[in-house]
């Protein structure tokens, strides 16, 4: 495995991963029957591996080598490979004695992006400066879920409207990396969606077919997401998010007021069952969605997934964003949409997963 965790969470954003993961995740192998020299992960399914991995070089702040000897990662060289996993051993006996099995101990507690933990609080090296509170409505007075919804679903446009568009070709660029590569986004009701970017080497495809989500590259086979790529994936595919939020989402919290990048935003959380939970942030002005944070579970802890919605356009009678950024602990891109058709015929065939190479 030659590419560093770091470059793996932009290979995975746009479907590049493929070529490296396990294949076919609906029955996946415990990871010791897949990689070599498992030891504390034994049992853990394999297509959890890298995203393990990648959480704990996310909450180090430092990428394979620091642990593994390039070209031989199943080598036990280092030192920092036992520490490793004598600190994962800790951490679930941590939160087998103290939290009743519940990951609230993780890398992440103690590291906090530092290869070593920070033992010692820092010195204060200038006076703080108060946060700028956020006007809160009396108790019982502020916007309900229900309106918070509503809002959102006014704000794009209204049910009528969002429900006149029932497809959706977007061509732009996607910012990764200090490069620029075109890629293109087909979306169809309800739930169906595929992006292509065009990379130097090929294409790169990500797509949810309405049940599934699939990846894949030019000249390889596709694969199958794992079970949180692929709810990940569905919530992007969801032609209709506003108008089916509490359908997905039965448990919603009440909203709390946040600011996002000087924007006050009313925030709640979601969750659907099975699921963790999905941070939703609003425009309290406009109504419109202005950040959405999901979570992957992994054997270690979660790992977030931040979307920042921005550059909202009229299109054909919706409000859209043109603009959306992806951030992970290790990296970030950023999709610049240029041009929007609706209501283009799409056919079924374009989402479904290649039986062989991809093309």
């Amino acid at each position: 495995m030659p590419l560093h965790f770091r470059r793996l969470n932009y290979l995975a954003a746009v479907g590049l991963l493929a070529v490296i993961s396990p294949a076919h995740a609906a029955d996946p192998k415990p990871a010791e029957e897949v990689y070599k020299n498992i030891t504390q992960l034994k049992g853990t399914p394999a297509d959890q591996l890298i995203p393990a991995m990648q959480f704990i070089a996310a909450s180090l702040g430092v990428e394979c080598g620091f642990c593994h000897v390039q070209g031989k990662m199943d080598a036990d060289d280092k030192p920092a490979k036992k520490t490793a996993r004598d600190m994962m051993a800790m951490m679930a006996t941590i939160n087998k004695t103290s939290f009743n099995g519940r990951q609230e101990v993780t890398c992440n507690s103690c590291h906090h992006g530092l290869a070593h933990p920070a033992s010692v609080p820092p010195v204060l090296e200038s006076e703080p400066v108060a946060p700028k509170p956020v006007a809160q409505a009396p108790a019982g007075q502020g916007p309900s879920v229900d309106e918070i919804v509503e809002k959102y679903v006014t704000a794009l446009g209204g049910p009528d409207a969002l429900r006149k568009i029932t497809s959706r070709v977007e061509k732009g660029v996607i910012l990764a990396n200090g490069s620029e590569s075109p890629i293109e986004v087909f979306t169809q009701a309800p739930n169906k969606r595929i992006t292509v970017s065009h990379m130097g080497s090929g294409e790169s495809f990500t797509a949810f077919d309405g049940v599934a989500g699939w990846m894949g590259n030019t000249g390889r086979p596709a694969r199958d997401m794992s079970p949180a790529e692929s709810w990940a994936s569905s919530l992007d595919a969801e032609f209709y998010l506003g108008l089916k939020l509490k359908e997905i989402f039965p448990q919603i919290r009440p909203p709390r007021p946040e600011t996002i990048d000087g924007v006050e935003c009313e925030t709640f959380q979601a969750t659907a069952a099975g699921r963790p939970p999905v941070r939703l942030s609003f425009d309290r002005n406009s109504g419109l969605l202005v950040r959405e944070v999901r979570y992957a579970q992994t054997p270690v802890g979660r790992m977030p997934t931040q979307i920042d919605y921005a550059d909202y356009r009229d299109a054909d009678g919706v409000k859209i964003p043109f603009r959306w950024t992806l951030s992970r602990p290790n990296g970030r891109f950023t999709i610049q949409i240029k041009e929007v058709q609706s209501n283009i015929a799409i056919r079924d065939d374009r989402f479904a997963k290649p039986a062989g190479e991809v093309h």
